[in-house]
């Protein structure tokens, strides 16, 4: 069953420190200092959201947020070192150096997009469009998205306040959207993507009703702006989850929305193009359990690579050879892309790079080595065709060991191995005619 209407459940729960293990201790001290800010200058404050649920789940916070009911501009006076941010969300950063603690005025109930009353909040078509209608603290539980994500916490008494049940589903380990979950789907379709990636990053039960109109809304998706989606599709696949999120995001038909043009080459779990996407993704996720850097550029050569393929040997078959058909099929793919999810510059001409040295690995030519050697690109074009051998491309096993192998040799053998190839790639070229110069009349 939907958790009660927020007009019948105005009072929390009060949970105390000896049913919780939520302890100071644990928190960062520039959000209690925060908090201790705004009481001070006789405001409401609470620690809320992600943190507060990750305490719970005894996990380690990467960030805290606070809410209050002091309005945006109010709360900014009170800090120097603060910037207001955001139009469709209006926001306060708090700035520490590079930390940053975030807090949000408590959000209101929103009234018919007609209504002249709500002038800080603008729904169209059932889609929350502008978000800035203030409440209290009670209607503010009932706006957030999941219960567990809904529990606040008082420094000041150890206690938390649950307004939703979100308390009892932690404990379950269910995931249950506030409200209608159909409803809320509308006002903002990314709450499906955030609930596939609460569900694999959690190790939670969709509750039915929140999962239920999932596939049936998936292609609300379609009206997210891309550069917002280019935000979401970083946090789907960059955090560590990437695998089991993967999974979700096919089974509930919400990754054709947002990769279009790979989504046909996903068909077969089999299949070359599937395998790719999935160990690219297994292997980001080992990445990010080692400590070690992931690069958006990378994730979007392997999500994006499938499609590219398919254009470019499209573009042979008509008699491009195949450098030319890369360099255009890149650009193809990610300017439509872009219609879906939108890939910043800075990574999408990173991704082409390692897509454009494919075939450069691939036809070993002797004068390129060292310079391929000393691309900067060429670790990440390396792993790639790693990955690609990895995923059934038998044809590669040979060059992916040439490659390792010279990598690992001392500069003579590596001159040895260079010298064993062909000097140039093609047919050979034909000596040229010796020019004969005119003989000079004076």
């Amino acid at each position: 069953m939907a958790k009660k209407d927020p007009q019948n459940q105005s009072d929390p729960i009060i949970i105390s420190s000896d049913a919780h293990h939520v302890s100071t201790e644990d928190i960062s001290e520039l959000a209690l200092k925060v908090i201790k800010r705004l009481r001070e200058a006789e405001f409401d404050a609470y620690l809320v959201g992600g943190g507060v649920r990750d305490l719970l789940l005894g996990k380690k916070p990467k960030d805290f947020d606070v809410a209050t009911n002091a309005l945006p501009e109010q709360a900014n006076k009170q800090f120097r070192n603060s910037r207001l941010i955001g139009r469709r969300f209006r926001l306060l950063h708090v700035h520490f150096g590079r930390e940053i603690i975030e807090v949000a005025t408590f959000r209101g109930h929103h009234k018919d997009a007609d209504d002249e009353a709500a002038v800080h909040g603008v729904v169209r078509d059932g889609m929350i469009v502008r978000d800035n209608v203030y409440g209290t603290m009670c209607e503010d539980a009932w706006r957030r998205d999941f219960t567990v994500n809904a529990l606040y916490f008082c420094p000041q008494k150890n206690t938390l306040l649950d307004y939703t049940g979100g308390f009892s589903d932690l404990q379950s380990r269910i995931l249950r959207m506030i409200g209608d979950p159909e409803q809320r789907y509308m006002e903002d379709p990314v709450r499906m993507l955030r609930a596939a990636r609460f569900a694999a990053k959690l190790d939670f039960t969709l509750h039915p009703e929140t999962e239920a109109p999932l596939t049936k809304l998936a292609t609300r998706l379609n009206a997210v702006p891309p550069a917002r989606l280019f935000e979401e599709v970083l946090k789907l696949f960059l955090s560590g989850h990437a695998e089991k999120t993967f999974e979700f995001l096919l089974r509930y038909q919400l990754f054709e929305p947002l990769f279009p043009y790979t989504y046909p080459f996903l068909q077969d779990p089999s299949s070359v193009a599937y395998q790719l996407v999935l160990k690219g993704l297994r292997n980001t996720d080992a990445r990010v359990a080692a400590g070690k850097p992931v690069t958006p550029a990378f994730l979007f050569a392997v999500m994006l690579w499938p499609a590219m393929q398919d254009f470019a040997a499209k573009h042979q078959h008509k008699g491009m050879n195949e450098m030319h058909a890369y360099q255009v099929s890149a650009t193809e793919i990610f300017t439509l892309q872009a219609g879906a999810v939108s890939v910043p510059k800075r990574f999408s001409i990173q991704a082409k790079e390692i897509w454009l040295l494919q075939p450069k690995l691939t036809h070993r030519i002797r004068k390129r080595v060292f310079p391929l050697l000393e691309n900067p690109r060429f670790r990440a074009a390396y792993d790639f065709m790693l990955l690609r051998a990895e995923a059934g491309e038998s044809d590669l096993q040979a060059l992916c060991e040439w490659w390792t192998a010279i990598q690992e040799q001392p500069k003579p053998v590596q001159l040895a191995m260079v010298q064993e190839l062909q000097p140039h790639h093609g047919r050979k070229r034909r000596p040229r005619k010796p020019r004969h110069r005119k003989t000079s009349t004076h």
